[in-house]
C-alpha cells in the first residue's frame, strides 16, 4: 500500500503479514505459545534478537504482529506495540521513561484509573507527579526541571472534556528536550494524526473504537521515532546504539516482557478485522454526537452541555483545528442534581446504563458515583468531577431514536 492511499483502502487491504499459503483473506489466529526451531544455532539467534523469528507468545506472536504492522502502516509510525489493555499501554510507556527521583508533568483532568496510576502506583516508586494547567505555557515551564521525564495528557480529557493546544505545548517541551506522551483514545488515528501535533508516544485503549464495538480489551503504544532519546536520563545510555528506536528497544526487549502484558492473538484477530470499519463507525458516531449535543443545548432540563464541537464551547477553535468538525463520540451534560441524574438514568429505555466508550451501543453513566466513586470529595473537586454530570458515549443507533429516549427520560 502507498502511504498516500486513503485510510479505508489501507485499512481493508493492508494485511500486515506474508501471503497466506491457503489464500485466506483474514489473518489467521496463531493460537500458539511455543515455536519450534530447526537447530540449536537457529534458536540461539532468535533468542538473542538477531532474527525476527518468534520464540514465545508472551513476547511476540504472528497474529499480534500482523495487527501491529497494520497499525504501523495506517499511522506511519516507527513502531507499534500491542498490549492487553489501555492501562497496560499507559503503564508500560511510562515505565520506559520514568525512574526514581524523576517527575512527570500532567493535569488532574485524567480518567480515574490513570490518575490513580500516577498518584498511587508511580508515587510508591519515587516518581513525582506535577499537576498543572497544560494550556498555561508559563505554568508548564515553571514545573520543568532536569528530572522531568515526560509530559502526559489526554487529547480530550475524560470526562472533563478539556482540550490542550498540542502545538503550543509540544513547541515548548520539545525545546526543553522532554517527550510528549498522549492518550489519544477519544479520537482514533483514522481522524487524528498525532505526530503532526508534536506527540512523540501515543497510547490508546484499543478496547474502544478499534475493537469494533467492545469485542475485546486491548491497548496500543505507538512510537513515532520523533524524540531524541540521548536527552532522556533513563534511556540515553541506549541511544548511541539504537538511535530513534531506543524507546521501542527498551519497551520490547525489557518492559513489556517483564510486566507480561502482551496482547493475545484472539484479541489481535478481532481488532485487526475491526480496523476495516473503523472510519465508517467513527464518522457515524461522531456526527450523531454533534447532533445530540446541539439538541441538548435547547432542552430546558439540561443546565450545561460539554462538547468541544459546539461553537459555544471554549475549546471549539483549538478542537476544530486539531480534530475537525466532530471531535469524538463522547459528551457530558449537567442536570439539576444527583437525584435528577439518577432519575434520568433509571428512565432510559434504549440507552444502556454501562461503563465503556465507543461501543456500538450508546451508554450513559454518572461519573461522580461510578468511575470516581471511591475518591474523596476533595479529590473529586480537584479533578472537577461533579455530581450533576452525566457522561454519554454515543453508539451507532439512529439519532432520532437516541433523542427520543433522552427526551422521555428527562421528562
Amino acid at each position: 500500500m502507498d502511504k498516500n492511499d486513503s485510510f479505508s483502502k489501507r485499512a481493508i487491504h493492508s494485511s500486515g503479514v506474508k501471503k497466506d499459503p491457503y489464500g485466506a483473506l483474514s489473518v489467521p489466529v496463531y493460537n500458539a505459545v511455543a515455536y519450534e526451531f530447526d537447530s540449536a544455532e537457529a534458536m540461539e539467534q532468535a533468542f538473542s534478537g538477531k532474527t525476527g523469528d518468534f520464540v514465545y507468545s508472551r513476547i511476540s506472536n504472528p497474529t499480534v504482529q500482523a495487527y501491529e504492522n497494520k497499525v504501523k502502516d495506517l499511522t506511519g509510525a516507527f513502531s507499534v506495540t500491542a498490549l492487553n489493555s489501555g492501562m497496560a499501554a499507559i503503564s508500560n510507556a511510562l515505565m520506559c521513561v520514568a525512574y526514581s527521583g524523576c517527575n512527570i508533568i500532567t493535569t488532574r483532568h485524567l480518567f480515574g484509573n490513570t490518575y490513580s496510576f500516577f498518584v498511587s502506583t508511580l508515587a510508591a516508586f519515587g516518581v513525582e507527579v506535577r499537576f498543572c494547567d497544560l494550556n498555561d505555557i508559563k505554568e508548564v515551564e515553571s514545573k520543568i526541571d532536569d528530572d522531568t521525564c515526560a509530559v502526559f495528557l489526554e487529547i480530550i480529557s475524560n470526562p472533563q472534556m478539556d482540550v490542550v493546544d498540542l502545538k503550543k505545548l509540544s513547541d515548548i517541551i520539545s525545546k526543553k528536550n522532554i517527550p510528549l506522551i498522549a492518550d489519544t483514545t477519544i479520537i482514533p488515528f483514522s481522524n487524528f494524526e498525532a505526530n503532526k501535533f508534536g506527540v512523540d508516544i501515543e497510547v490508546i485503549s484499543s478496547t474502544k473504537y478499534l475493537s469494533g464495538g467492545a469485542t475485546s480489551v486491548g491497548g496500543l503504544i505507538i512510537d513515532y521515532g520523533s524524540f531524541d532519546w540521548s536527552k532522556s536520563k533513563r534511556l540515553q545510555s541506549l541511544e548511541k546504539e539504537h538511535g530513534i528506536g531506543t524507546f521501542t528497544f527498551k519497551l520490547k526487549r525489557e518492559i513489556h516482557r517483564n510486566l507480561g502484558a502482551y496482547m493475545t492473538p484472539q484479541v489481535a484477530y478481532m481488532q485487526n478485522l475491526a480496523l476495516e470499519t473503523l472510519q465508517l463507525r467513527y464518522n457515524k458516531a461522531s456526527e450523531t454526537t454533534d447532533k445530540i449535543a446541539s439538541a441538548l443545548e435547547n432542552m430546558p432540563a439540561v443546565k450545561k452541555v460539554n462538547y468541544p464541537g459546539l461553537t459555544s464551547n471554549p475549546y471549539y477553535k483549538v478542537s476544530k483545528s486539531q480534530f475537525g468538525e466532530n471531535p469524538g463520540a463522547m459528551l457530558t451534560f449537567d442536570l439539576e442534581s444527583q437525584e435528577v441524574c439518577f432519575n434520568f438514568l433509571n428512565n432510559l429505555q434504549l440507552i444502556r446504563r454501562a461503563t465503556n466508550l465507543f461501543d456500538n451501543k450508546t451508554m450513559a453513566l454518572h461519573p461522580y458515583t461510578t468511575i470516581y466513586g471511591t475518591y474523596s470529595k476533595e479529590s473529586k473537586e480537584q479533578m472537577h468531577i461533579y455530581n450533576t454530570t452525566i457522561r454519554l458515549s454515543v453508539g451507532l443507533e439512529d439519532v432520532a431514536d437516541l433523542l427520543e429516549d433522552i427526551m422521555q427520560a428527562l421528562k
